[in-house]
C-alpha cells in the first residue's frame, strides 16, 4: 500500500524579502495553484523569449514546464528593495541540476496584507545556463 503525502504550503508571505523563499516553497510541493496564489490576478509573467504573459492561466501555463521537471528549485535573494507596498527582487534560481538564471521581479503587497508578484521575469537579469 502507497502512502501520499499532501504537503499544505505554508501561508502566503508578509514581508517582501519572504516572496522568493514562498516561490520556492510552493514550487517544491508541485502544487500548481499553489505557485498560482503567489501572482496578482493581472501579473505579468516573461519567458526566456521576452513576451510576457498576463493572468493566472497563461503564468500557470508558463510555469507548468518547470513544475513538470519534478526537480526543486533553489532560490538566493541578491537584492530586495522595497518603497511602500512595491518590492524589486533581484534572485539568484537554479532548478536542481537543468537550469539556472538570475531573476528580476516585482511584488506588492495586497490590501490582505500578503506579497504576490506582479511581474515575475525569471530570466530577467541574466541569460538562463543550462548546465551540463
Amino acid at each position: 500500500m502507497t502512502t501520499t503525502t499532501i504537503v499544505t504550503p505554508s501561508p502566503l508571505p508578509t514581508r517582501a524579502e519572504d516572496v522568493p523563499a514562498a516561490f520556492a516553497e510552493r514550487f517544491n510541493s508541485g502544487d500548481a495553484d499553489a505557485v498560482r496564489e503567489l501572482y496578482e490576478d493581472r501579473a505579468a509573467f516573461v519567458p526566456e523569449s521576452g513576451e510576457a504573459v498576463h493572468g493566472s492561466t497563461a503564468i500557470s501555463t508558463a510555469n507548468a514546464p518547470f513544475l513538470a521537471l519534478g526537480l526543486p528549485i533553489s532560490v538566493r535573494p541578491r537584492q530586495v528593495h522595497v518603497a511602500g507596498d512595491i518590492a524589486l527582487l533581484v534572485v539568484d534560481w537554479e532548478i536542481e541540476g537543468k537550469i539556472r538564471s538570475t531573476a528580476t521581479d516585482v511584488a506588492r503587497r495586497g490590501a490582505d496584507g500578503y506579497w504576490r508578484y506582479v511581474i515575475d521575469s525569471p530570466f530577467g537579469a541574466a541569460p538562463a545556463s543550462a548546465l551540463q
